[in-house]
């Protein structure tokens, strides 16, 4: 890869560990809303996972943007601090492309098409990329011949956006590339892929194999990058029958949380299976990699999707989480005659099993959420607090649902206490506000931060409120929209 290697790279060989949920971040991968947003038709919006039709400029201008200037004003001040106005007056925001000459290009916060566009570089990869992914796509060879003759700045657009520079469209585009989170996840020093469980996200987990095993960013943790293994007999089962929860192997990176560097979480859930989770118990426990998974089956619905979707820390101490889910679901059950003598619909069920690596005695069961937060709070992060639970919608009715699937549990902790989310979810935040927190919108902070009236590293409990009437339409929050590569130990 002496393309890569020749000293043009700026994003080098850098440190990646990630050992808890709330420490301070450092350095993540994202990806900004691309042209591919803006072709999601009706006809085809929800076989690409998207519920709505969004406005991609709207979205890109007056609401990702900000998330960038955040995260670039915690993890790499330099880029932004006295720049504000110069960058927000240019109409071409030339400033968020990555493909421009006065992109920000930083260490620290990652476009993930700044990395492809850089191993696309290299002859060898880009052949072999290409012929992996007109095979995925069903291309013509002529199709495959002309992608051979764009330059690897363009070419990386067209293998995220499905386009070429004159909006003709080659395949399908990745909406969901935004959510960089599903395709792969840091466990301490190691990384796990993704096996998407849904065929329109099959060319991001190709890049993404692409980008770990190739970068130079990751080349001194190529030993440590973990893949999941399919069935033996995967080929035998039915095509997208998502039944087959024993046997078939699908795992996205929301249903996994580094929670403490000994313990891991996963979800099985619509898109996660019990036979991916049992994989990637048994190769992290054999690499010694953490000493303790917990599995959290939840009910297989669209609106819960992952359990980052269902429950997020806040703070050591701190949690939100969706209360139907909750020991207050439970309570609220027992007082129903149904919960008792209907039949039990097992699909619905909330599941909570913990195995220790190398224990004789059984998996342990915990009985609900908050005894299962409760217990990493104590436990695993030695926390000596006592432990907060934030309710979607303040637990009540009927804005814990509406809020959760805007989001109001999917939220990125920047560090110990301060978070960003959405704007929109008005009775979480109020919830938020009565356990102590500011909440303070995203521009008016960043207005603060330049006049010197605060400062990211003294910042404490905050909830940063991120515009957000396009990007909630996308079903997935700022936990979502990152992949953190590096974060400060607790």
């Amino acid at each position: 890869m002496s393309t890569i290697q020749n000293g043009k790279q700026q994003i080098a060989r850098q440190e990646i560990n990630v050992t808890s949920e709330v420490g301070t971040l450092k350095r993540l991968l994202i990806h900004s809303p691309d042209r591919g947003l803006g072709k999601v038709i009706p006809s085809k919006a929800q076989d690409w996972l998207f519920e709505d039709i969004v406005h991609l400029e709207t979205m890109r201008r007056d609401e990702y943007d900000y998330y960038v200037k955040i995260l670039l004003y915690f993890l790499d001040p330099d880029k932004v601090r006295g720049k504000l106005a110069q960058i927000d007056a240019d109409t071409q925001r030339n400033f968020y492309k990555p493909d421009h000459p006065e992109y920000f290009r930083s260490n620290a916060v990652i476009d993930i098409q700044l990395l492809l566009t850089d191993i696309l570089a290299d002859e060898v990869i880009r052949t072999r990329l290409l012929a992996g992914i007109c095979a995925v796509e069903r291309c013509s060879f002529a199709i495959q011949n002309q992608l051979y003759t764009y330059d690897p700045v363009e070419l990386a657009k067209i293998l995220i956006s499905g386009s070429l520079p004159d909006r003709t469209m080659l395949f399908a585009p990745l909406p969901n590339f935004i959510f960089t989170r599903d395709i792969g996840i840091v466990i301490n020093n190691h990384i796990l892929l993704n096996k998407p469980a849904k065929l329109a996200r099959t060319r991001e987990a190709f890049l993404a194999q692409y980008i770990f095993f190739y970068h130079p960013l990751f080349s001194s943790y190529r030993d440590k990058i973990i893949e999941i293994p399919d069935n033996e007999h995967h080929f035998l089962l039915p095509d997208n029958d998502l039944t087959h929860t024993y046997s078939r192997s699908t795992l996205e990176g929301g249903d996994v949380m580094t929670v403490s560097p000994d313990h891991l979480l996963i979800g099985c859930s619509e898109r996660t299976t019990l036979y991916a989770a049992q994989q990637v118990i048994r190769l992290l426990f054999d690499k010694n990699v953490v000493q303790k998974v917990t599995i959290v089956q939840i009910p297989k619905k669209r609106d819960y999707m992952h359990i980052d979707t269902i429950f997020t820390q806040v703070k050591r101490n701190v949690w939100v989480l969706l209360g139907s889910l909750g020991r207050l679901g439970d309570e609220a059950k027992k007082r129903d005659l149904l919960h008792f003598l209907a039949p039990k619909d097992v699909s619905e069920d909330l599941r909570i099993i913990q195995f220790t690596k190398g224990a004789e005695q059984k998996p342990v069961e915990i009985e609900n959420l908050e005894d299962l937060l409760t217990s990493i709070s104590r436990d695993d992060l030695g926390c000596h607090e006592p432990v907060q639970f934030i309710y979607s919608g303040n637990n009540e009715f009927p804005f814990g649902a509406r809020e959760q699937w805007t989001d109001s549990c999917n939220l990125l902790a920047l560090k110990d206490g301060v978070v960003i989310g959405y704007d929109r979810n008005d009775k979480t935040l109020e919830a938020f506000r009565e356990a102590g927190f500011e909440t303070v919108g995203a521009a008016e902070l960043l207005d603060r931060f330049e006049h010197g009236e605060a400062d990211p590293d003294t910042l404490e409990n905050t909830f940063i409120m991120l515009p957000s009437a396009e990007l909630s339409r996308a079903r997935g929050g700022s936990h979502c929209m990152s992949l953190p590569l590096l974060r400060a130990d607790l």
